[in-house]
């Protein structure tokens, strides 16, 4: 059976809302969608961190760039290949919106630990 696109979905008035939203979620996204959206994310998001600070220094200081550049690219794929991994673990165990619950509250820890670091 072949999978329907959004705009077959939302043409569909005989079906209530709940099938409708459930054959949305049902919906593939492309390769090439999910590849550029993660592609742009992470490369705006390392973009002046302190991952890529370091890399700068350690490169300048070592006088061999490639073998820095080689070091942080392996470095940076395994932690990558990590998150991925335990990623698509946790999206077999919890829903989704457990799983965005517990990723926003770990993310408000973060963020008041921090706050509190700062200011005291």
């Amino acid at each position: 059976m072949k999978t329907p696109n959004l705009k077959s979905i939302e043409s569909v008035t005989e079906l209530p809302s709940e099938a409708k939203s459930e054959l949305k979620s049902t919906v593939k996204w492309s390769f090439w969608t999910v590849f550029s959206s993660t592609f742009i994310t992470i490369f705006l998001a390392e973009m002046g961190d302190k991952t890529q600070l370091v890399t700068l220094l350690m490169s300048a200081e070592s006088q061999s760039p490639w073998v820095v550049f080689l070091g942080a690219a392996i470095a940076l794929i395994s932690t990558s290949l990590l998150g991925v991994m335990v990623g698509y673990w946790l999206s077999k165990k919890l829903s989704p919106k457990t799983l965005d619950l517990t990723v926003a509250i770990l993310l408000l820890f973060i963020a008041g630990w921090l706050i509190s670091d700062v200011i005291s």
